[in-house]
């Protein structure tokens, strides 16, 4: 009767768990005396990796006195009369388990993989094979490969100050307000927009230099591969509401 009444209901002990080849393990884990043994050590192997059949656990109160082993699983926790504050002890009973040798705490002691230069070189999907992508696609973000100074001067041929204008991404249309040169901005050939509506970031100065005069918020100096020149109105701000 009194074992029954120990363990009636959704009574519940909070516990320190720690473990024999693990010195840096411990927790505090809450345990329903209605649980079993077995079950108890269900739950542990997920907080500390040794299989329930290699798992003995000790119990052991609150001041460091050992009371028994948890040895029989078919009982229920509560048969042992555990309290908060009471600690169980994993004791991993396997001499080949992945907790042993320390390894698990100290990854200086886990081999390293290694790969011999010529075999790295040969596979694909590497950092190493990104890398090497990124600067034959984007040579002016290599260090040995400036911008120069005549950079999308080409492309600025057919835009000139008062074109109306598209900018991708996002389709933001204005009108052209100067086209040249922006050493505030890097070397190139850049092209300064008076958007529409206030998308812009500034009012046509940069970095302490005027370029262009425009409303706050309404300019940009965009890249000329970026900008559409052509009949591009502004757009009526109702009519998706049409």
């Amino acid at each position: 009767m009194a074992l029954r009444l120990q363990i009636k209901g959704d009574d519940s002990v909070l516990l320190q768990v720690t473990h024999s080849n693990l010195k840096n393990f411990s927790a505090d884990i809450r345990f329903s005396l209605q649980m079993s043994v077995e079950a108890v050590k269900d739950k542990l192997w997920k907080k500390c990796a040794t299989l329930v059949n290699s798992m003995r656990l000790e119990l052991y109160d609150d001041c460091k006195n050992k009371l028994c082993d948890l040895s029989d699983d078919s009982r229920p926790l509560g048969f042992y009369s555990p309290l908060d504050g009471f600690r169980i002890n994993v004791v991993d009973l396997d001499p080949s388990s992945v907790t042993s040798g320390g390894w698990l705490e100290d990854t200086s002691l886990v081999e390293k993989y290694t790969i011999s230069e010529e075999d790295y070189n040969k596979r694909s999907g590497t950092f190493r094979k990104f890398k090497e992508k990124f600067a034959s696609q984007n040579p002016s973000a290599s260090s040995g490969n400036k911008i120069s100074d005549d950079y999308m001067e080409d492309l600025c041929a057919n835009i000139k100050v008062g074109d109306r204008c598209e900018i991708e991404p996002g389709e933001k249309r204005g009108v052209v307000k100067y086209v040249g040169q922006a050493e505030a901005l890097g070397p190139g050939f850049w092209i300064g927009v008076q958007f529409d509506e206030p998308f812009g970031k500034h009012d046509g100065r940069v970095k302490g230099t005027r370029y262009f005069q425009c409303p706050p918020l309404c300019g940009a100096m965009v890249r000329s591969d970026k900008v559409k020149v052509g009949d591009y109105p502004e757009r009526d701000p109702f009519e998706d509401e049409i």
